[in-house]
């Protein structure tokens, strides 16, 4: 009687990955933690040992210094001379003052990452031969990547600023503050500045026809005649009525950026404005010469002079309120902290790199142990093993 020779077990474990035959096909926990035991060397080594080549990698980078300036913005604030402006000339004044902002912070945000300031920056420390690029494209976006700009909730606007060097850092940082105040004085960001920027144009235009008027006035010459014809207080009244209609007519323009021709406000000034006209036109018609006189030159040019004038006045006035509103508004730009030379790298982060790298790779030796013991109890098992073969020569002819 022969006795049939067995193979003995094998000792790695494997079998207990292999579903009985009929059976769920599905591992149970206890197949799991024989794999982590049978396992557990590698699966422990592996990742600190990976682990340690990454901090120690950290020691090979070169440091990162952040600085950090705070910055404290202007609050928008009514002026009297807004008020007066608005009462006086109603929607002329809301042409000359902006619209109001609904975030400033994001404004003044946007201007320091404008494309002006990147080049002042670049050109000022020669950051295309520290980031060591060929174009100046490629500098921005470094600069831009180094560079981290927030408000938060108090309404300061903190800007950081990396670089491996800590002075370099610093001083970039407070760079852009001085950059977006230089900027801040070319451009109008107040509704004063505003103001101030569009009546010292229109104030500018009214001085040049003022000029061409007194011109046009003293080549008509003048007449005892002419004089009792067109009293001064005639011409003055005449001159004040057309200043009005100028400015009622600019009233309307600027309406009419921001509101349809159906809007009561429209309406009613476009009935104001009518007034005016049939008031100047009743009191042109008290005007007894006839054209092609020399009176009547002289009557033309005068009132056209007094018009000029009186709308210069007008101008001038609102123009002087308005610096005057823009230079008791104050500073534009307060920092309240200068960036300084960081005392610490903020970059890199060994213990922080050292530990993800390390649980990273923890994660891929339990995915690797695991899918070798399953790979392996495939080919134990005869249902599987068929298709093992098939698929290890698929990757044979493919290679």
């Amino acid at each position: 009687m022969t006795q049939e020779k067995t193979e003995p077990a094998p000792r790695d474990g494997t079998e207990a990955l292999v579903p009985p035959p009929g059976g769920s096909g599905e591992l149970s926990v206890l197949d799991l933690a024989i794999v982590l035991v049978q396992n557990l060397r590698l699966i422990v080594l592996a990742p600190l040992v990976i682990g340690l080549i990454a901090l120690a990698y950290t020691y090979t980078i070169t440091p990162t210094f952040t600085a950090t300036a705070k910055l404290l913005l202007p609050q928008q604030q009514n002026s009297a001379a807004a008020a007066a402006l608005a009462t006086q000339l109603g929607a002329l004044a809301g042409l000359a003052g902006a619209a109001g902002i609904k975030n400033p912070s994001d404004t003044y945000i946007a201007m320091m990452k404008s494309r002006t300031v990147a080049d002042r920056l670049i050109a000022r420390f020669k950051l295309r031969d520290v980031y060591e690029k060929k174009t100046d494209t490629e500098t921005r976006m470094s600069l831009a990547a180094r560079t981290e700009m927030f408000s938060g909730k108090d309404s300061l606007i903190s800007v950081s600023v990396d670089d491996h060097d800590p002075r370099r850092s610093a001083d970039i940082a407070n760079a852009y503050v001085d950059e977006l105040r230089n900027l801040t004085q070319t451009l109008a960001m107040t509704e004063a500045a505003q103001r101030r920027l569009f009546f010292e144009k229109q104030t500018r235009q009214a001085k040049d026809d003022l000029v061409k008027s007194e011109i046009a006035l003293r080549s008509s010459g003048i007449s005892e005649a002419t004089l009792r014809t067109a009293p001064y207080a005639t011409f003055e009244s005449l001159a004040r009525l057309k200043a009005q209609i100028t400015a009622q007519e600019v009233k309307i323009s600027s309406q009419r950026s921001y509101l349809t021709d159906t809007s009561p406000d429209i309406a009613r000034a476009q009935q104001e404005l009518g007034a005016l006209r049939a008031q100047l036109a009743k009191s042109e018609q008290t005007d007894t010469l006839k054209p092609g006189g020399s009176g009547i030159d002289y009557i033309t040019n005068f009132r056209d002079y007094k018009y000029h004038e009186a709308l210069f006045e007008i101008m001038a006035k609102q123009a002087e309120l308005a610096k005057l509103d823009e230079a008791r508004e104050g500073t534009v730009i307060q920092v309240v902290d200068a960036a300084l030379p960081p005392e610490q790298k903020s970059k890199p982060r060994k213990g922080l790199i050292a530990m993800l790298t390390t649980l990273v790779a923890f994660i891929l030796v339990l995915l690797f142990v695991f899918t070798r013991q399953v790979l392996r109890g495939a080919e134990k098992n005869p249902a599987t093993a068929g298709k093992m073969a098939v698929l290890r020569g698929s990757l044979r002819l493919s290679r």
